[in-house]
């Protein structure tokens, strides 16, 4: 079966994992996700993630990060779709709850965080928001 918005599943299955306190979820493989999951290690959103090899695609292993049996990650949304896609200027680009959250962004010059969008001077479609 076809999966129309493989972001938002990677979203919804982290945001799943978290809800059963889970230490790891498995998604499947992509150069996408594997930048966004990139960027959730250097923020310090995770602690680590890895490609496990399989026959098709592979899988991404994302090991979420939990400080006192809370989740570092309290909230993910996603704000691009398939049938509404937003793009911003870097002038435009919001910060998400005050700077404690990133937004992701796909620029021409990768998958980056708002911040890096900003001193960068380059926009783009906004993926998720992530606090």
């Amino acid at each position: 079966m076809m999966m129309t918005d493989p972001i938002a599943d990677m979203l919804t299955r982290v945001r799943n994992a978290i809800m059963i306190r889970a230490e790891k979820v498995d998604i499947p493989a992509s150069r996408i996700k594997l930048e966004i999951a990139k960027l959730l290690k250097e923020e310090g959103f995770i602690r680590a993630y890895k490609i496990l090899k399989d026959k098709k695609q592979g899988v991404l292993r994302v090991s979420l990060k939990y400080v006192e049996n809370k989740s570092v990650i309290t909230g993910l949304q996603k704000v691009s779709t398939p049938g509404r896609r937003v793009y911003r200027g870097y002038k435009d680009v919001e910060s998400v709850m005050g700077g404690v959250g990133i937004a992701i962004l796909s620029t021409p010059k990768g998958i980056v965080t708002d911040n890096t969008s900003r001193q960068e001077k380059v926009g783009g479609e906004v993926i998720a928001h992530i606090w």
